[in-house]
């Protein structure tokens, strides 16, 4: 935000140069302790305290100055550190933030993520918590940050490579990302479809089996575009498995004064796997005794390591801040554990299960056509609506959370104030707000509450809304009511509409920024993973 405030920050002698992400929770303490010793500070922000203190350990070893300084430090930390009188050393430290070092050839490279060094290097080590790291460059050495043993760590090595993070064409990642739609659906499941006997192989969740089985209830736990895949997924479960199910917001859980025992499975999800608040989420529920499932695309992330089980997407890596098929292969995942649940819980036959997930392979076949008719439609909505100050998205039982993922993409990339809103909920409201200014996306699917869904639309008719319909093909009463339609083909089977539904919205929100000359990659304000609370 400024040049001031921007890494690196360096000691009142700039001799200690210091880069940092997370929160120094005893900023305000540590800085006037420091002031009152004779150190000037030059910036507003926290992280500067650390140059500091590391100046004032500082007697010629910079791994142990680190370690005396960040003893003194409450928060949280992924951090970089440099000392003039040697250049050939840097120190890594993290605690609630996640750090990486890429292992090269001559070389060692340190990263908040993965696709930062993969043009150099696929083998990367993953900094547990707690953890200094001393990288020369030649070698990485691990040691606990409390008294600096040394610890064994091995690389691992990561599959994707760095043309995969290319735009490979597109204009913009968010739309590369949005077109692997598809594909990445069809890696998620693919390999988890048994050739014998039938059934669905989820090795990830074999050590929790009788956890799973027994559990009273199961906590679904995410932030943002993740927390709409579980509301979604909650309905699968429920009705596959009858499990009951909660969604909780990763930011309120932490907080809340939720009853949580050795029952309770928690099944976290996040994309990156370094959520701050979802894995804060996580230490509350393993301090219960909770058995803990991740949900997760990055390999040997914070997440994954601390779970008793972790259920991969295979979505590859994504670049655009705005989650696009990362959001799909969560879905896909989790229809497949609602149909693990179900096999344990309910005696779901193995052939039925099987049967079920090959339907997710039909629906990735019906996203990958689709593509091209909908981006046109679209652009096509997006040229007529994209002046408007406020959108509402409507919709009902499977396709509310699709209203609600619909809405945040929209006002992430493009700016335009969306919500998302049950569409029963419009009259307890959201109603007042709909005159002959408002763009108002209604998603009608048929199934148990198409005529309800019509129903709304009417309501936002008969109050001059404008009205814009997600729709099944030949679906003439949405088609007449609407002033604009887009159509999702006809067919699909109800409980897999949320992923022919979500594709046309995220393309709205994409052309929708574009016309507005919105950064469509890296939106204002927001960050690719959040790991700070």
């Amino acid at each position: 935000p400024s040049q001031l405030n921007a890494h690196p920050h360096l000691d009142c002698h700039r001799r200690i140069a210091v880069v940092h992400n997370g929160i120094i929770e005893n900023y305000g303490e540590l800085r006037a302790e420091l002031e009152a010793r004779g150190h000037r500070f030059l910036s507003e922000t926290d992280s500067e305290v650390l140059a500091h203190l590391v100046e004032e350990e500082y007697g010629g070893d910079l791994l142990q100055a680190v370690a005396r300084a960040l003893a003194r430090v409450r928060g949280s930390f992924a951090l970089g550190a440099m000392a003039a009188p040697e250049p050939r050393r840097l120190v890594a430290a993290r605690r609630h933030s996640p750090l990486v070092v890429g292992i090269g050839e001559d070389e060692t490279l340190l990263a908040s993520d993965c696709p930062a060094f993969l043009p150099y290097t696929r083998e990367a080590l993953f900094l547990e918590e707690d953890e200094v790291a001393l990288l020369t460059p030649g070698s990485c050495a691990v040691y606990r940050l409390s008294d600096l043993e040394p610890v064994e760590r091995s690389p691992q090595t990561i599959t994707w490579s760095a043309a995969q993070a290319e735009k490979g064409g597109f204009k913009h990642f968010m739309l590369k990302e949005i077109y692997e739609q598809p594909t990445a659906l069809r890696e998620t499941v693919a390999g988890r479809l048994v050739e014998r006997g039938g059934g669905v192989a989820l090795e990830g969740l074999e050590p929790m089996a009788q956890a799973l089985k027994g559990a009273s209830r199961l906590v679904l736990l995410a932030c943002g575009t993740s927390w709409h895949a579980g509301l979604v997924a909650r309905y699968w479960m429920e009705e596959l498995a009858g499990v009951p199910v909660q969604v909780e917001l990763a930011s309120e859980f932490r907080y809340s004064r939720i009853p949580l025992d050795p029952s309770v499975a928690v099944v976290a999800i996040s994309q990156s796997g370094e959520t701050a608040d979802t894995l804060a989420g996580m230490r509350k529920a393993r301090e219960r005794g909770c058995p803990l499932v991740a949900v997760c695309n990055v390999v040997g992330s914070t997440m994954t390591r601390e779970a008793d089980a972790t259920l991969y997407t295979h979505a590859g890596p994504e670049i655009g801040v705005a989650s696009t098929k990362a959001f799909t292969s969560q879905l896909g995942i989790l229809y497949l554990m609602a149909l693990h649940l179900a096999h344990l819980r309910a005696g779901l036959a193995p052939d039925r299960a099987r049967e079920e997930a090959e339907g997710l392979l039909a629906t990735a076949h019906l996203l990958e056509e689709g593509l091209l008719g909908w981006h046109q439609r679209a652009r096509e909505v997006a040229e007529r609506f994209h002046h408007a100050k406020d959108f509402l998205f409507l919709g009902r039982d499977l396709l509310y959370p699709v209203a609600l993922e619909g809405a945040l993409k929209l006002k992430e990339i493009s700016y335009i104030h969306a919500e998302g809103y049950a569409a029963g909920e419009m009259k307890h409201g959201p109603i007042a707000l709909i005159d002959g200014d408002m763009p108002v996306l209604s998603l009608v699917a048929p199934g148990p509450v198409w005529e309800k869904s019509l129903a709304n639309v009417e309501e936002v008719r008969s109050r001059k809304g404008r009205v814009i319909c997600v729709a099944q093909e030949g679906d003439r009463a949405a088609a007449e009511l609407a002033e604009e339609l887009i159509e999702v083909p006809s067919g699909i089977p109800y409980r897999f509409q949320p992923f022919a539904y979500t594709v046309p919205l995220q393309l709205l929100a994409y052309e929708a920024a574009v016309m507005k000359g919105c950064d469509v990659d890296q939106p204002r304000n927001l960050a690719k993973s959040v790991t700070v609370e």
